[in-house]
């Protein structure tokens, strides 16, 4: 068994997403497939993984369906333990800013958007345009800890729902006349997030096709990317070759780190970023004295 992880989405006009759901749910059980995929009348996001073989048949099945035809369907390693479960969902939007009535779609994709630059095109408009490009991350803050684009400006976010009240603050208004690329993990997230800030008056706006993922396997770490990449499964991040440079910083004892870790306070689960040497410390896994009371506590009570 070789397990493999697949990274997708595809915006287009669904008319029943309850529909594509269960089919989506019983084609994913019937292959023992796990992960996550979101489904709206937009229409759908998905990270999944499980056996090579089981993967290729998901794609398949999958492309068979006229308006899924043309997704892109991004590969990364596995391990078989990737993901706990599988849940697949409707939700008001594939990607959750806030503003399922803003973003408008057709059979094309969403309408309005960005320019799609690859990898290669990337570099060329960095060339041609020089200092004047800002790269803008379109990913929750603590993810550019680890890894981002040379000099890029990170919002301050802790959720994607965020970036329409930041956006809006007017802390950017001075980017709108010079030319922004947007970028995230694989792509969605700038789908909707350049066409929100078009919406908002930004004049030329772009968007990294196939997001950090493509441009890693492009480019590995012999380009303007620096650092590793953060995912949403039990791997946490991925480097895209044996030089990858460490950029995060143990957030107790400063020493670089690229590791995050859950708090180990079952109620709260938030990511703090550890050395190995601190991880192994009870006290700074959790992310505040408060919980590292509650957990010698609940220990306390039963006689560890």
């Amino acid at each position: 068994m070789e397990p493999k992880v697949i990274l997708y989405y595809g915006f287009t006009p669904l008319a029943d997403p309850e529909a594509i759901r269960l089919w989506q749910l019983t084609l994913c059980e019937s292959l023992e497939l796990k992960g996550r995929i979101l489904i709206s009348r937009h229409g759908i996001n998905g990270t999944v993984g499980g056996d090579m073989a089981a993967v290729k048949k998901y794609i398949k099945a999958t492309k068979q369906y006229p308006p899924f035809k043309g997704i892109e369907f991004k590969w990364s390693e596995g391990t078989g333990h990737d993901f706990p479960r599988l849940k697949v969902k409707v939700r008001d939007e594939i990607v959750s800013f806030g503003a399922p009535d803003g973003l408008r779609v057709d059979e094309n994709g969403v309408i309005g958007g960005g320019v799609h630059l690859k990898p290669q095109e990337l570099h060329a408009l960095v060339e041609a345009k020089g200092e004047e490009l800002v790269f803008f991350d379109g990913r929750n803050a603590y993810e550019a800890e680890i890894g981002r684009f040379k000099g890029a400006i990170v919002p301050d976010v802790a959720t994607t729902h965020d970036f329409v009240k930041e956006l809006d603050s007017g802390k950017y208004d001075h980017l709108k006349k010079r030319p922004v690329v947007t970028y995230c993990t694989g792509g969605v997230r700038c789908e909707v997030l350049s066409s929100l800030m078009i919406q908002r008056g930004f004049e030329e706006v772009y968007q990294l096709d196939g997001g950090i993922v493509r441009y890693g396997e492009t480019f590995g770490d012999d380009g303007l990317w620096e650092g590793s990449l953060y995912i949403f499964d039990n791997r946490m991040n991925q480097e895209f070759s044996d030089h990858t440079a460490v950029i995060g910083k143990c957030e107790r004892c400063e020493n670089p780190t690229s590791k995050f870790y859950n708090c180990n306070n079952l109620a709260c689960r938030k990511l703090i970023l550890l050395c190995e040497g601190c991880s192994a410390n009870q006290e700074s896994t959790t992310c505040s004295s408060a919980h590292a009371e509650y957990i010698a506590s609940r220990q306390a009570k039963r006689g560890i």
